[in-house]
Parts: structure tokens; sequence; C-alpha cells
């Protein structure tokens, strides 16, 4: 019979293996809405402009704001395409800081006490 000890750290565990794989794959969508009259705005009605899957393994997808010019090519929306990366990269910090963290945690430290 498993004591309370054993089920603690195999919840622990799982809940350790979930959040590893949560964070395997991240993904950043920035969305726009539309101010309303007199500044009022719906924000479950939001448009995605831009999103960027960025996976563990280094493997990354990124979906641009385009718009076509007067002569009809498609030209990035520089503005909010540097709003998505400042989102994309406050995320990869984040997610680095928290596995880091997780591992400081679970691994022993080598040398001194």
């Amino acid at each position: 019979m498993p004591t309370e000890f054993d089920t603690a750290m195999k919840n622990a565990a799982t809940n350790v293996a979930k959040y590893i794989e949560d964070a395997a794959t991240m993904q950043v969508e920035t969305r726009y809405v539309e101010i309303g009259p007199g500044g009022a705005s719906d924000f479950e009605s939001s448009s995605p402009v831009a999103r960027t899957i960025v996976r563990l393994d280094g493997d990354s997808e990124t979906i641009l704001p385009v718009r076509k010019n007067q002569s009809g090519a498609l030209e990035v929306d520089s503005a909010l395409f540097e709003l998505h990366q400042q989102n994309v990269n406050t995320a990869i910090e984040y997610r680095a800081r928290i596995l880091s963290s997780l591992l400081s945690t679970l691994l022993p430290r080598r040398g001194g006490a």
C-alpha cells in the first residue's frame, strides 16, 4: 500500500512531467481589437494578426502580418511584427527562467555544500 509520501511524490512527478510537456511547445499569438465609439472594445471579438510557435527542440513557425501595397506586392506590417516579436522574446525568456528553476530544484547541486 503506497504511503502518503509515495502518493505526494507520484503527484509531484506527474505535475512536473505535465509542465515539461506543456513547455515543450510554446505558442505566442498577437491579436487586435478595434476601438469602438467612446473607447469601448469587445475583447471577445479580437482577431489574430501574428502567431509564433517555438518548440523546445528549436523548431519554430511564424505567421507574419502582411498587407498588399498599391502595386499588389505583399509587405510585412513592421510595427505589428515588432510588437509580436517583443511578445515572443518575453515568452521565451519566461520559459527559460521557469525551466531553469525547475531543473535547479530537481537536479542535485554538484560540488560545494
